[in-house]
């Protein structure tokens, strides 16, 4: 952090483009433009910038402000709630000079701008702060070729704005990247637009492959592996038989969207499970916006140079999610998960501009709170792979164990008529019905050829004992084959 001394001569440097002073304390956009701007470091100083707060910003004196923690918390949370991406590297610090407190603000220069607060490019022009022009974005990202790049920001140099779906990009993601003011006076050409988002590279002519993942009309070519392997598994291990897979393949725009509407329709579809012989309570195995944020830190986390998918398993107890890639950069196992990284850093900022990522400092942690609430454990993070990253989800508690006694509960509720038509009900199917139905509810995924294997029964009288349950209105098929799931419309009494 900067010396008093050398704060006191910034302070009366009416000059500088290195700093700016306010005497403001709730201006948290002011505050945000000025962090970015030092984050982009246009004139190459390779020097922190330095926001001032409780100066003024005429004379460079000291103006009594009041400094409570909540502030300094507040202004430090500037740097996470992803309004400012890439994330900035900065510190806030209350300092003592002779003339009273100051709020002190040091921000790094980035390594790869340019950075975009609220999707606008500040620059400091000056002793002025403004918003960058062409020729500034350009010398920005010049700045980011010196720098080592991340895959996803490389140029994908076999490739030509052809193979991307630049509809896709100006009708849906760019109104979501920039405001609407800014889009109006917007007349750049569309890979000039592309790049300042860093999804083309200019130098090149071509895509970057983070152009490619988002947009692509073709992801695969260019990148074998860049999809998602969805298997279930009838059983609790891989020599199970597979009652259903699926492919989630394309660019991000839409794999995203996919997952997100299978996850709430498929994994996290509620479903009836009897509690006695009257009553039935609706659960859900594994609650939809824990696995939605797992599989989204997968697609953005992992590492697309490999050939090999993210491994999206379900089992008769357990989810498994497993990516290429181990843990990246500073995140290590001794400080997982307080401490992330990003190996796909454009990724990372598209998927916030979508809606896909909302916060980057405790996805975890509320992961582990939805699954509490759901009554599952703690979802198992295996960081020993080295080059992947598994996670394993259990099944939740509550999807196995009624709350009451279905026989008790039925003497106690119903002792005459209510019970009289639950066994009518009973005996007016076949016993293979029977079986079906209770496997059925057990597994509303199942399919007819695994219900044939796990009854020993042929396929046929399967298919048949389906065919009675439904006409009978004890369950209905939603969905096609692979996709789709029984819903039990009845419950049969256990006596």
């Amino acid at each position: 952090m900067i010396s008093k001394k050398d704060l006191q001569r910034l302070l009366s440097d009416l000059e500088s483009d290195r700093v700016e002073r306010t005497i403001s304390t709730d201006k948290m956009d002011k505050f945000g433009e000025a962090i970015c701007s030092f984050s982009n470091d246009l004139p190459d100083y390779q020097k922190p910038g330095y926001l001032i707060i409780g100066a003024d910003d005429k004379t460079g004196k000291v103006v009594p402000v009041k400094i409570t923690d909540s502030l300094l918390k507040n202004i430090a949370s500037i740097r996470t709630e992803g309004n400012i991406q890439p994330q900035p590297s900065m510190t806030v610090e209350k300092v003592e000079l002779d003339d009273g407190p100051v709020i002190v603000v040091e921000v790094q220069p980035a390594h790869f701008p340019p950075v975009k607060y609220k999707g606008k490019i500040c620059v400091r022009v000056g002793p002025r702060r403004g918003t960058a022009n062409e020729d500034d974005e350009r010398k920005l990202y010049e700045k980011r070729a010196s720098h080592v790049q991340t895959f996803d920001a490389m140029p994908c140099l076999d490739s030509t704005i052809e193979d991307l779906d630049v509809r896709l990009f100006k009708q849906i993601y760019l109104p979501k990247a920039y405001p609407e003011d800014v889009l109006e006076n917007d007349k750049r050409d569309v890979r000039l637009q592309l790049q300042s988002l860093g999804f083309y590279d200019m130098k090149y002519d071509c895509p970057t492959f983070a152009g490619i993942l988002m947009f692509g009309n073709n992801v695969e070519r260019r990148l074998p592996g860049a999809y998602v392997q969805y298997v279930r598994f009838g059983g609790d291990g891989r020599g199970a038989d597979i009652s259903n897979d699926y492919k989630f393949s394309g660019n991000l725009m839409s794999v995203l969207n996919q997952l997100d509407t299978f996850v709430s329709t498929t994994i996290a579809k509620k479903r009836p499970v009897p509690v006695s012989a009257l009553r039935e309570e609706n659960i859900v195995d594994y609650p939809s916006w824990a696995i939605r944020e797992l599989l989204m830190n997968a697609v953005c986390h992992r590492d697309y140079e490999g050939n090999g998918p993210i491994q999206f398993y379900q089992y008769d107890d357990r989810i498994e999610i497993l990516n290429p890639g181990g843990l990246y950069g500073k995140a290590n196992p001794r400080n997982f998960p307080w401490v992330n990284d990003y190996r796909n850093g454009v990724i990372a900022e598209a998927m916030k501009v979508i809606g896909f990522v909302n916060r980057f400092s405790r996805g975890v942690q509320r992961v582990q709170e939805e699954l509490k609430a759901n009554g599952n454990e703690d979802a198992d993070f295996n960081l020993e792979l080295e080059t992947a990253f598994l996670v394993r989800v259990k099944i939740s508690k509550n999807s196995f164990a009624p709350k009451g006694d279905a026989k008790g509960d039925a003497k106690g509720e119903a002792k005459g008529e209510a019970k009289g038509e639950a066994k009518d009900n009973k005996t007016s199917l076949s016993k293979s019905a029977l079986l079906v139905y209770s496997e059925i509810v057990s597994n509303p995924h199942v399919t007819r050829s695994v219900l044939a294997s796990t009854l020993h029964i042929s396929e046929t009288k399967a298919y048949r004992a389906t065919i009675e349950l439904k006409d009978n209105n004890f369950i209905r098929r939603i969905g096609g084959r692979k996709l789709g799931y029984w819903e039990i419309l009845k419950i049969l009494s256990n006596d």
